[in-house]
Parts: C-alpha cells; sequence; structure tokens
C-alpha cells in the first residue's frame, strides 16, 4: 500500500463549490470522471448522487481512501466509485472523460504530458484555482464566497482545443 506524503495539504472543497464545478464540467451519467488527488473523495461521490456518474479517484494517501470509501458506502454509492491508492503520475487515466485537478501549478505542469498521452479527444480537464502553464484554456469561472462558501476559479480545457 502507497502512503507517501502528499505533494500539498488537504484542503477539501466546499460542497457548493463542488455542485457548481460539476454543473461547469458538464458531468453527466455516460462521464467516467477521475479526481487525481482526490482526498476524502467528495467531487466523486456528489457526481454519483447526482448523475449517477462512475467515477475513480486517485490518492496518495491511505487514510484519505480509507475516508473515501467510507463516505462512499455510507452515501449509497460505493458501487459507482473507486478509490485508488496511487502515484498520480504513475497512474493509468485514460479511460476517464472528465478530470478534476486541485493541485499546485508545478504538479499541474507535471501532470500535463500524461494528460495528453492518455486522454482521448473531447475529454475535458477541470483544474480549481490553478492553470496549467502554456496551455490554452477554453473557458474560465470566477466563484465568488457567497456564492460557493469560499472563492475559487475554475479553468476548463477540452483535449481537442489542444491540438
Amino acid at each position: 500500500m502507497l502512503n507517501k506524503k502528499p505533494d500539498i495539504g488537504y484542503i477539501p472543497t466546499p460542497l457548493k463549490l463542488v455542485d457548481i464545478l460539476l454543473d461547469f464540467a458538464e458531468v453527466t451519467r455516460e462521464d467516467i470522471l477521475y479526481d487525481l488527488g482526490c482526498g476524502d473523495g467528495r467531487v466523486l461521490i456528489r457526481a454519483a448522487q447526482r448523475f449517477g456518474t462512475r467515477g475513480v479517484g486517485i490518492e496518495c494517501d491511505c487514510d484519505r481512501i480509507t475516508e473515501a470509501n467510507l463516505k462512499a458506502k455510507k452515501a449509497g454509492v460505493k458501487s459507482l466509485v473507486e478509490f485508488k491508492n496511487e502515484d498520480l503520475f504513475n497512474c493509468n487515466f485514460q479511460p476517464a472523460t472528465v478530470i478534476f485537478l486541485y493541485l499546485l501549478p508545478h504538479l499541474n505542469l507535471r501532470l500535463r504530458s500524461q494528460l495528453w498521452q492518455q486522454l482521448e479527444p473531447g475529454s475535458r480537464v477541470i483544474s480549481r484555482d490553478f492553470e496549467i502553464e502554456d496551455w490554452q484554456c477554453d473557458r474560465i469561472l470566477r466563484v465568488d464566497e457567497i456564492e460557493a462558501e469560499e472563492e475559487a476559479t475554475l479553468y476548463y480545457w477540452t483535449m481537442e482545443a489542444q491540438s
């Protein structure tokens, strides 16, 4: 079991903001949502509850994986979500149609080549608060504290827009 110290501290996204980002990403039942650095699994669990979306969370902290699995079971969506205790820089996320990132800029940049190599054209990448250097995004949404319990900026890319 992998239990490496995360590259960044765990900062949970408020549930109101999770709903906003799922709508911004246009997540549907047909999507396969991957959350890279998924923490307690709240993004995947909420997508499964709202849309019936299947999802995979990648997290290097085994305590967070345990927490995510417990929360998914309690929410009744365990059959739709899977949490993997892996290093996201060494994992396969090729099945994803949507990727969610809440990582620091240098980590997003490190992931860029994997995203290019693994994702199919039309796949969407959403990042909270941090762009991916030299990658022109398709849309940006700035969310205020009143609307989402804290301020955030969401970035949206589609893979075909990057060719």
